[in-house]
C-alpha cells in the first residue's frame, strides 16, 4: 500500500511528533514557566485524588508500585523531601528505581523500625553524593495504610533520629524540625543503641503476642474448646498487636534478628523462672517479681505514655 492509497485528513501542522526535538522544547517551556509549582498551586486545598490505571487496576485503585514505575521520573526531581512509608524489604527496589532521579539536594527519610541492617542496604544501594537520615516515630497501630490515618496521629509521640557518622547535619535539623511540627517529641540516637532498645520494648511484644495467639490457637484446636468466645482482656489485648502487618513484622524481625534473638533468651529464661516458683509455688519469688513489674507501669503513666484509668474493654 502506498501513501497515495490512504485516506489522510488534510492538515495545517505536520503529521510527525518529531519527538527528539519537540520534546526538550516542551520540557524546557514547562520548566521555564514552573508548572509543577502552578499545578501544586491551583491544587492547593483541594481534594486529594488516586491515581487509577487501566487493567487489572480498572476496577480499583491502582497498586503504588505500578503508580511509582508510571511517575517516578516526573516527580522525584521535583520533590525535595521523601519519606519511605514501605515494609524494609522494599528499600532496595525502590532505591534503584529513583537513583537516576536524586541529586544531592534531597533529604531522604524511612519510618523503619529496625536501623542497621537497613541502613547496610541503603548505603550499599544509594547512589554517591546523596544522604539518608533514619527516623523512627514511635506511633501508630495495628491497622495499616492511608485510610487509617489520623491526625493526631504523632502528636506527643517520640521520634527516634537516628545521627551515625556520615549523617548530614542539615538534614537531621530539617528532619528534627519537621517532626516536631507534625507533634512529636525528638530524640537522637546511633542505629546501634536504637536497635537494642526496640527490640525489648517493641519487637519482643510484638513477638510474644503473635505467640501467644498462635498458643491459643493451639490449645483450641487440640482441646476443642471455643477459647476466643471467652478471651479475657489479656488476650484481647495480645490479639490487637498480633493483628498488625505481617510483612512489615516481618522484615523487623529478620532485620534486628541478632538483638532480638537476644531478647528472646532474656525472656525465656524468666519464664523458666517463673515457670520453676509456680511448681514450687515459691510464693515469696512469684510476689517479689509482680511487684517489681508494676513498676514499670507506673513509670510509663508517670511519663504520660498512657492513662491510669482502667481498660474495660473499647466502647
Amino acid at each position: 500500500m502506498s501513501k497515495s492509497q490512504i485516506n489522510l485528513p488534510k492538515t495545517a501542522f505536520s503529521m510527525k511528533a518529531n519527538l527528539p526535538i519537540r520534546e526538550p522544547e516542551i520540557l524546557e517551556l514547562w520548566k521555564k514557566i514552573d508548572l509543577y509549582k502552578e499545578l501544586r498551586n491551583s491544587r492547593k486545598g483541594e481534594e486529594k485524588f488516586v491515581l487509577h490505571d487501566g487493567p487489572p487496576y480498572a476496577n480499583g485503585n491502582i497498586h503504588m508500585g505500578t503508580a511509582l514505575n508510571k511517575i517516578l521520573k516526573d516527580v522525584v526531581p521535583h520533590t525535595g523531601f521523601i519519606i519511605f512509608c514501605t515494609p524494609m524489604s522494599e528499600y532496595k527496589k525502590i532505591i534503584l528505581k529513583i537513583n537516576n532521579y536524586l541529586s544531592s539536594d534531597h533529604i531522604i527519610t524511612d519510618i523503619g523500625s529496625a536501623k542497621q541492617k537497613s541502613n547496610e542496604i541503603i548505603r550499599k544501594n544509594l547512589k554517591k553524593k546523596i544522604f539518608w537520615t533514619s527516623s523512627h516515630p514511635i506511633a501508630g497501630s495495628e491497622v495499616s495504610g492511608p485510610e487509617n490515618g489520623k491526625e493526631d496521629l504523632f502528636e506527643n509521640k517520640w521520634c527516634v533520629l537516628i545521627k551515625d557518622k556520615k549523617t548530614n547535619i542539615k538534614h537531621l535539623n530539617f528532619l528534627r524540625s519537621f517532626w516536631k511540627k507534625v507533634g512529636s517529641k525528638t530524640v537522637v540516637m546511633n542505629s546501634e543503641k536504637h536497635d537494642k532498645i526496640f527490640s525489648i520494648t517493641s519487637h519482643l511484644p510484638h513477638l510474644i503476642a503473635y505467640n501467644l495467639v498462635k498458643s491459643a490457637q493451639d490449645f483450641e484446636k487440640k482441646q476443642r474448646y471455643n477459647l476466643i468466645k471467652y478471651s479475657a482482656g489479656g488476650l484481647r489485648d495480645f490479639s490487637r498487636i498480633a493483628a498488625s502487618n505481617e510483612i512489615m513484622w516481618r522484615d523487623i524481625f529478620f532485620n534486628n534478628k541478632t538483638n532480638v534473638s537476644k531478647a528472646i533468651d532474656i525472656f525465656v529464661k524468666n519464664l523458666h523462672s517463673f515457670k520453676k516458683d509456680i511448681i514450687s509455688a515459691n510464693s515469696k519469688s512469684v510476689i517479689k517479681k509482680l511487684t517489681q513489674t508494676k513498676k514499670v507501669r507506673s513509670k510509663i503513666v508517670k511519663l504520660k505514655q498512657d492513662t491510669s484509668k482502667p481498660d474495660f474493654g473499647r466502647n
